[in-house]
């Protein structure tokens, strides 16, 4: 039996259990990455409340003594902007609320016809997703007023292109002790101008 015989015969004869060998290795990671799928998923879908199921736990992290953050927006289309704003926010207490605005809501404040791009129910799984957020709450108003009221927050933020008289909640806030913060935005980032970017890319007008 020649050399090249031999090695053909020993890859047959392993053949089989290396097949089964393999085949075992990528069921075991499949199921791994199914489990951790489900897993984070899981995660993200308990940091969606109600507003009752959230009042519940924001009074238990309140006794606790733990600072609760606030802060509110639309988040279509995440991008570095919102990332590096929900990180600042949660470096202000130790519970990050994100109340965002639903399509109704985003509807009513003027953002365009097309607006939002993304559904609230998957905007909010986004946001749920980042690990500086603790709780998402979907709210149809045109602005977050009721919500402060009935969360009570500590510290009320917003971005650095809303001046403080035109914070809305902020009075509530203060005349309750807590304090109101603004967070600097990242310069020449937001949704519109990356619609406008693709828009341009494709020649479409953003105004046609």
């Amino acid at each position: 039996m020649t050399k090249f015989q031999s090695r053909t015969k020993d890859r047959e004869l392993r053949g089989p259990a290396c097949c089964r060998s393999q085949a075992k290795t990528r069921r075991l990671l499949r199921l791994d990455s199914e489990h951790v799928f489900s897993t984070f998923s899981n995660t993200m879908q308990r940091k969606i409340q109600t507003l009752d199921r959230l009042l519940q736990r924001i009074t238990t992290h309140q006794q606790a003594g733990e600072v609760i953050v606030f802060t509110n927006g639309c988040f279509d289309l995440l991008h570095i902007g919102h990332t590096r704003y929900l990180d600042e926010a949660k470096q202000l207490g130790e519970r990050l609320v994100v109340g965002i605005n639903s399509d109704e809501s985003v509807r009513q404040l003027a953002k365009g016809a097309n607006r939002p791009i993304v559904p609230d129910a998957q905007r909010a799984e986004v946001i749920a997703a980042l690990e500086c957020v603790d709780y998402v709450i979907l709210f149809d108003e045109p602005d977050p007023l009721n919500l402060i009221k009935a969360i009570q927050p500590n510290v009320l933020v917003k971005g650095g292109d809303w001046t403080p008289e035109r914070i809305v909640g902020k009075d509530f806030v203060e005349e309750r002790g807590g304090c109101v913060r603004t967070i600097p935005l990242v310069p020449d980032i937001s949704t519109t101008t990356i619609i406008q970017r693709i828009l341009t890319a494709h020649g479409i007008s953003l105004s046609s």
